[in-house]
């Protein structure tokens, strides 16, 4: 099967993208209004896109041509923002921030999360989130009327105890129950990972004169 994206409805470009694209990570993002107003939002265009700088990646749509949602408005005024990772205790919570609330509430205050203090940004973090990242913004490109591209810098990390060892720093799989997005009204977990060693050039002839 072949499709030219050029002669399809973004719709259609959408759910293909959406459904072939998986696992992607989840944004639980939150941000401050300049009435002070604390919101929350899930976002699933997002990945981490470096380490130095430290740099995150949020696509940011509009509810219609000219119309911008309260998270991407709020980056424009602030250029603070957390973004949080999403494991199973809080996916039902997560999934309750995509609900249109008034603009005046905040989702802290419908869905049972709750307000924590950040290090270096004026927004409130979650607390019951396992990894919370700290950003300010570094860039925003407004590719269209609907879609916005906003590259963040991660100034701070807060993470839950016991994901991290302190001395390794290595991640405990175990502890760390991460959700991944899928399409629709699907999601998925981890599962069972396995290893596959990066091998050098080396190794690798080795590999092919032994097979």
């Amino acid at each position: 099967m072949e499709i030219d994206f050029r002669e399809i409805d973004p719709k259609l470009r959408y759910k293909l993208l959406i459904s072939t694209v998986i696992p992607r990570p989840i944004a639980l993002v939150s941000t401050r209004g300049s009435e002070g107003t604390d919101n929350i939002a899930p976002f699933s265009f997002f990945n981490v896109f470096g380490e130095d700088p430290p740099l995150v990646v949020l696509g940011l749509q509009a509810k219609e041509p000219g119309s911008l949602k309260d998270t991407t408005r709020n980056i424009h005024i602030t250029n603070e923002f957390v973004i949080h990772l999403v494991d199973t205790p809080m996916a039902e919570a997560m999934n309750n921030c995509a609900i249109d609330f008034p603009k005046n509430i905040s989702e802290f205050d419908i869905v049972g999360l709750t307000r924590a203090e950040c290090r270096h940004v004026n927004v409130k973090r979650i607390k019951e989130a396992p990894v919370a990242l700290e950003c300010r913004r570094t860039i925003m490109l407004q590719l269209n009327e609907t879609r916005d591209l906003c590259i963040g810098e991660v100034i701070y990390m807060h993470i839950k105890e016991g994901i991290i060892d302190p001395n390794t720093m290595r991640i405990n799989l175990d502890e760390y129950d991460v959700v991944a997005r899928l399409f629709g009204d699907l999601y998925a977990s981890l599962g069972k990972p396995y290893p596959l060693k990066r091998l050098t050039h080396k190794e690798w002839l080795t590999k092919q004169e032994i097979n």
